[in-house]
C-alpha cells in the first residue's frame, strides 16, 4: 500500500505560533523515521520521534499517554501516522512539538522520499544566503501589527495568559509555561517534625482536558495559598518546579508533580467560557482482574445498593474509623464492592435512586476478590453530565435493573465455605489485618502464597474419635479413650493435626492455623506417625520440624476477628493448602506478561 505524506507541513509546524490551534489540531500525514527513549534521572519515561513529510524531517516528543504504542511496537521506524492533536512547548529555549493524539495509517518497509534536516536547509538558504523570511522575524510594515501587538493578540485569545500548555506536556524540561486547570481535590494542612526541623504542607490536584498533576505547597506558600485555592475553581498556574513524582506519596496518574515556590504564580481564572473538564479513563468491571492490586483506576457505574454509614474503632490503629459499602454494577455484567472511607462515607448522600457514580482515582483491592475503595485523592460525582453516564442510565432503566450480575469476589466471600486458591487475588501478608477491619461478625476469605518459617512443636495434634465422621476430642480414662458424642470407647485415639505456624512472604509475616489435612501436607505423614516419633525419639521429632520449614505453599484462608478473654484478635485459619505447581505458576506468569496489566 502506498501513502502520500503532507509535503511542506514540517516547515509550517516548526514555524507556527504556539497558540495557532488550527495547525496543531488539523490532521497531518507524516512518517516516523525513528523513536528514541529519553528520560529524567535515568528513567525512560518519554519518547522522542523524528517525523518526515517526505521533504524535510523535524523532531517531536510523544505524550506519555502514547507510550503504550511504543511498548507494544505499534509505533516503530517507518510507521505512517496521522497527527490528530499536537501542542507546542519550549525545552531549554528551543521549540518542541508534542504529539498528544495520533492515528496509525500503516507500516512501510523503508523511508518515503528523501527528507532533509529542515534546520540545515534553512541555514544554507539559496546559494549560501541568509535564511528565508519563513524563519526570520519579518520587518514591521505599515498596517501590520508589531510583534508585541501579535503577542497581545495571542494573550487575548488565551484569556489574557500567553503560552498556555496542557498538563500532559509538562516535564522537568519545560519552561515559560502556564497551565489553566481546575482544582479537583485539596488536602488539609499537615505538619511534620524531624531532625532537620519542623514545617507544614498541603497539596491539591489540578486537571485539564489532557490530564492531571499534583501540586504541593510548603511553609510560607501554605499561608499564602491555602485559603485562596478552592476545589472546583479554575486557576492559572506558572513558575512552579516540575519534578518526578514520588509514587509512594502520590497517587495522581502523572509521572511528574509540581512544587510551588516563592516565585510561583497561582491566579484564579474568572473567564467562565471553555472551562476545563476532567479527563476519565473508565475501566469496565469485567477488566478489574487485569489490574494489579493497589492500582488506581476510574470507573462509572450504577449504585445498586448503598450501605449504612458505620463508625467503629480500628483493630489495627485503635482509631475511630468511618466507612460505607456500596454495590456498584456496570454494563459489563459485574457487581463490585466500593468502600468509601472517612469524609467520603460521612458526606455521601444519595441524590437519586440508583444514581450513576463517576469515580476518578479509586484504588483496586483484591481482598476476597476485586473491589474498589476511596483514597484521599478520589473524586466521586453523582449523575454527572457525561455521555457515558447518560448511556449507563438508559441501559439500567431499560434492562440492567433485572440483570443477574457476576461477582469478582470468590464464593467463600459470599458466605459459603467452598472455594480455593486464586492466583489472581493473592493478598500480601502485610495487608491481611486490613482485610477484616471493623468486620468482627463476618469471616473473610483470601488467597496467599507464603513460606513456612516456624511450626510450634507443642500441642501439634489432639486425640480424636476414631469414628470417621466424628473427629471430636476424646478423653483418656484408664486404658481406653472415650468420646462423649458417640458414646463409644477405643483402645487408641486417632491423632489429628492442629498446626500453628508462622508463614512469611516478601511483605511480612503472619500466624496461620491449620487442621489435619494441612499437617499431612506439610509433614508428609499422618498424625499418628508424627506423635509416635515425638514420644519415642525427641531428636528425630525436632529434625522433622526443622525439615518441614522453608517450603512455600499456596494457601486459601479464612480470617475472622474473635473475642478471646475480652481481647479482640484476628485468627487466620487455613481452609485449603496446595503444593506449588511450577508449570502452572510459570503459565500464570506468562499470562500476566501478555495482559494489559503488564503494559500499563
Amino acid at each position: 500500500m502506498t501513502y502520500e505524506l503532507e509535503t511542506g507541513i514540517a516547515a509550517r509546524l516548526i514555524n507556527a505560533e504556539s497558540d495557532d490551534e488550527q495547525i496543531f489540531t488539523t490532521p497531518h500525514t507524516l512518517q516516523v523515521l525513528s523513536v528514541k527513549p529519553i528520560g529524567v534521572n535515568g528513567q525512560s519515561d518519554r519518547h522522542r520521534v523524528i517525523l518526515s513529510d517526505g521533504s524535510h524531517f523535524i523532531q517531536a516528543m510523544l505524550a506519555t499517554s502514547l507510550n503504550s504504542m511504543v511498548l507494544d511496537h505499534t509505533i516503530t521506524k517507518n510507521t505512517v501516522i496521522v497527527t490528530e492533536k499536537m501542542s507546542c512547548n519550549y525545552v531549554q529555549g528551543k521549540r518542541l512539538l508534542i504529539l498528544m493524539s495520533i492515528r496509525i495509517l500503516g507500516q512501510c518497509e523503508e523511508k518515503l522520499g528523501d527528507p532533509k534536516n529542515l534546520k540545515e536547509d534553512n541555514d544554507k538558504g539559496e546559494g549560501g544566503s541568509k535564511p528565508s523570511s519563513t524563519v526570520t522575524t519579518p520587518a514591521v510594515q505599515k498596517g501590520q501589527p508589531s510583534r508585541p501587538q501579535q503577542q497581545q493578540t495571542a494573550q487575548t485569545k488565551s484569556g489574557g495568559k500567553p503560552n498556555l500548555h496542557p498538563i500532559e506536556a509538562l516535564s522537568p524540561y519545560s519552561n515559560n509555561w502556564t497551565i489553566r486547570a481546575v482544582v479537583t481535590q485539596k488536602s488539609d494542612v499537615r505538619t511534620w517534625s524531624n531532625t532537620r526541623g519542623e514545617g507544614k504542607l498541603f497539596n491539591f490536584t489540578l486537571a485539564d482536558e489532557s490530564g492531571e498533576i499534583r501540586a504541593t505547597a510548603f511553609n510560607q506558600m501554605v499561608d499564602e495559598l491555602y485559603d485562596r485555592v478552592k476545589e472546583q475553581k479554575v486557576y492559572y498556574v506558572s513558575k512552579a518546579k516540575v519534578t518526578l513524582a514520588k509514587k509512594k506519596f502520590n497517587n495522581v496518574q502523572n509521572e511528574y508533580e509540581m512544587t510551588l515556590e516563592r516565585n510561583s504564580e497561582v491566579e484564579e481564572c474568572t473567564d467562565a467560557s471553555n472551562m476545563p473538564t476532567l479527563k476519565y479513563n473508565f475501566i469496565p468491571f469485567s477488566e478489574l482482574e487485569n489490574l494489579a492490586p493497589e492500582a488506581i483506576c476510574d470507573a462509572i457505574a450504577i449504585a445498586k445498593e448503598v450501605g449504612e454509614f458505620e463508625e467503629f474503632t480500628s483493630n489495627r490503629t485503635q482509631r475511630l474509623t468511618k466507612k460505607r459499602d456500596l454495590t456498584l454494577v456496570d454494563k459489563s455484567g459485574y457487581a463490585t464492592r466500593f468502600t468509601m472511607w472517612g469524609k467520603f462515607a460521612e458526606n455521601f448522600a444519595v441524590e437519586h435512586e440508583n444514581p450513576v457514580l463517576a469515580i476518578k482515582g479509586a484504588r483496586v483491592s483484591d481482598f476476597g476478590g476485586r473491589s474498589l475503595s476511596t483514597i484521599n485523592t478520589t473524586q466521586v460525582l453523582q449523575n454527572p453530565e457525561l455521555p457515558e453516564a447518560f448511556a449507563l442510565r438508559g441501559w439500567y432503566d431499560a434492562q440492567g435493573s433485572e440483570h443477574n450480575f457476576q461477582s469478582h469476589t470468590n464464593v467463600a466471600f459470599a458466605g459459603k465455605t467452598s472455594g480455593g486458591f486464586n492466583r489472581n487475588s493473592v493478598v500480601p501478608l502485610s495487608e491481611v489485618k486490613e482485610f477484616v477491619v471493623g468486620e468482627s461478625d463476618k469471616a473473610q476469605f483470601f488467597s496467599s502464597r507464603a513460606t513456612v518459617m516456624h511450626i510450634k512443636g507443642d500441642n501439634i495434634a489432639y486425640p480424636a474419635c476414631s469414628t470417621p465422621t466424628c473427629n471430636k476430642k476424646v478423653v483418656q480414662s484408664g486404658d481406653s479413650w472415650g468420646c462423649e458424642k458417640c458414646q463409644k470407647s477405643y483402645n487408641e485415639p486417632q491423632w489429628r493435626f492442629i498446626v500453628s505456624m508462622a508463614v512469611s512472604d516478601c511483605t511480612g509475616q503472619e500466624w496461620f492455623q491449620g487442621f489435619n489435612d494441612v499437617g499431612e501436607m506439610i509433614f508428609g505423614m499422618t498424625g499418628n506417625e508424627v506423635i509416635a516419633i515425638r514420644e519415642n525419639d525427641e531428636a528425630r521429632f525436632n529434625t522433622l520440624l526443622a525439615r518441614s520449614i522453608g517450603h512455600t505453599f499456596n494457601f486459601f484462608c479464612r480470617a475472622k476477628t474473635e473475642n478471646f478473654n475480652d481481647t479482640l484478635r484476628l485468627r487466620k485459619g487455613i481452609v485449603r493448602i496446595e503444593k506449588l505447581d511450577y508449570a502452572e505458576e510459570a503459565k500464570h506468569l506468562i499470562e500476566l506478561l501478555d495482559s494489559p496489566w503488564a503494559n500499563q
